[in-house]
């Protein structure tokens, strides 16, 4: 009789405690969409992006050259000619890979660098809306089976960040 009595009062607590939570969600890439921030961030990626394909081809382009004068001198250069022609070929070739590889962390770093303080924005702005609604949780719609819309908080975290 303990024991059901025991079971009974836990429940009854369990139940009260899970009842006392309130929860809300957002959709947070739309909200990251909207912001300006990011909108001025995909800009400044999307620049990088493309110097770094410039520079990616006039690489390229160099190295083409070198390959073609080499394959059109060929029967007129002597054996020292031919190494000299490899190494300048093979100088070019480690440049490419070294400037890929930079051009890469390079845009990996800016876009960690853009993206943290936007993230951080947004965040900041969830915690004030649970905060001010007394929320336990908020969560992001990219990891939920289901909702229901009338805990959709969107719209209390756009005001928020002004949007």
């Amino acid at each position: 009789m303990k024991k059901i009595t025991f079971l009974v009062l836990l429940s009854a607590l369990t139940l009260n405690t899970i009842a006392q939570n309130k929860f809300g969600h957002i959709n947070a890439q739309e909200i990251l969409l909207l912001m300006p921030d990011t909108k001025e961030a995909e800009k400044k990626l999307l620049e990088k992006e493309n110097d770094i394909k410039t520079a990616l081809q006039r690489l390229y382009a160099e190295a083409e050259a070198i390959e073609l004068r080499f394959q059109q001198n060929e029967t007129n250069l002597n054996e020292l000619e031919k190494q000299d022609a490899q190494k300048e070929y093979q100088n070019i070739a480690e440049r490419v890979q070294l400037y890929e590889r930079t051009g890469q962390e390079d845009y990996q770093k800016m876009q960690q660098e853009l993206l943290v303080p936007i993230n951080k924005k947004l965040k900041d702005a969830i915690n004030e809306v649970a905060v001010e609604g007394n929320y336990t949780y908020i969560f992001a719609d990219e990891i939920l089976h289901y909702k229901d819309e009338k805990n959709d908080v969107s719209a209390l975290v756009k005001k928020k960040l002004g949007l």
